[in-house]
């Protein structure tokens, strides 16, 4: 095993990279704080044995005694907290937010899940690869972990940082970042990525998660920040400049979505995605990776449910598929 990329930004606070093997995100940003008596680590990577092993090796380097530390996860998803069930000692605090927390508590979630994606237009042979193959599915915690829940506002103190909880949900309805006001500092999870944008996904009709990400993201724009620790990728040292970037590529989403209706008529939500324009190396949308589909097709549902919320776009089932129309 390589020895894992471990970098110090600030004073005991570390980025150790947690390999995603055939993943197109590629690794995890795990950051940790090393304060004596208690130290914190932010996001874990996935539940499985190449994360283990990075992370292992990256504790053993920098000292940090898994007896006397904290977890902080910045949202549900498993490339986020998949590995915090192997590695919270039983007195560890891992603080988590109460809107993500209770998605983990539907014992039916991918049994909904399923139902709601069928449709939206996948079929039932895609599906069940998709489940089978889902990362939250495949790599989360192995155990159900206590949770100490934080909200806007609550402050942890560790090793001389004050980290704020600031609530930006999008890309799930919980994601939390930590903010560092002395020293101007944000750990953004996947609410701001430098290299890539965050995956806006809906799977569902009871929010608009590309309406809740654009505020988070206004949130973050009044906030003095000037440094920013993503978890994938490399850091951003202009918050606000990366935040119009982002804003600008869900704007041009949004016109690509409204041209997809008017020029090919009523559509699913899989025949929208597969005439949206992607970042992947493939011939065409059958030459998609299934996973890519997936989470194509989540991101064309929240676009199509913005735009529906703006009156811009309605639905009607046919055939117990949801087909999209311009209004």
């Amino acid at each position: 095993m390589s020895r894992p990329i471990i970098e110090e930004f600030l004073t005991n606070l570390y980025r150790v990279e947690i390999p995603l093997p055939q993943n197109p995100l590629k690794a995890t940003n795990s950051y940790m704080i090393k304060a004596g008596q208690k130290n914190l680590i932010i996001d874990t990577g996935m539940n499985r044995k190449e994360c283990m092993e990075a992370m292992s090796a990256a504790l053993q380097e920098l000292g940090v005694d898994l007896r006397h530390t904290d977890f902080f996860i910045t949202h549900l998803h498993a490339d986020h907290s998949g590995l915090v069930s192997e590695l919270a000692a039983p007195s560890a605090r891992v603080y988590f937010n109460k809107p993500d927390a209770a998605v983990l508590e539907q014992k039916n979630y991918w049994q909904e899940l399923y139902l709601t994606a069928l449709k939206y237009g996948f079929s039932e042979s895609d599906l069940q690869n998709a489940i089978e193959k889902h990362p939250g599915n495949k790599y989360s915690p192995s155990r159900v972990v206590d949770l100490t829940l934080v909200q806007e506002g609550d402050t942890i103190t560790i090793g001389g940082y004050n980290l704020q909880c600031v609530e930006t949900p999008g890309h799930t309805r919980g994601h939390t970042c930590l903010y560092e006001p002395d020293r101007k500092l944000l750990i953004s999870g996947d609410h701001i990525l430098g290299d890539i944008t965050p995956n806006i996904s809906s799977w569902d009709d009871s929010g608009d998660p590309l309406r809740e990400y654009y505020r988070s993201l206004g949130k973050i724009y009044d906030m003095e920040v000037d440094l920013v620790l993503p978890g994938h990728r490399s850091i951003v040292t202009d918050c606000r400049r990366r935040i119009m970037e982002l804003k600008e590529h869900h704007e041009k989403r949004l016109v690509e979505v409204r041209r997809i209706l008017a020029d090919n008529g009523p559509s699913s939500a899989v025949q929208v995605a597969s005439r949206m324009t992607w970042d992947i190396i493939a011939a065409g949308w059958d030459e998609f990776p299934l996973m890519q589909k997936w989470f194509a097709t989540g991101e064309a549902i929240a676009h199509l449910r913005y735009l529906e919320t703006e009156a811009k776009v309605q639905r009607e089932f046919v055939d117990e598929t949801i087909i999209f129309m311009p209004v």
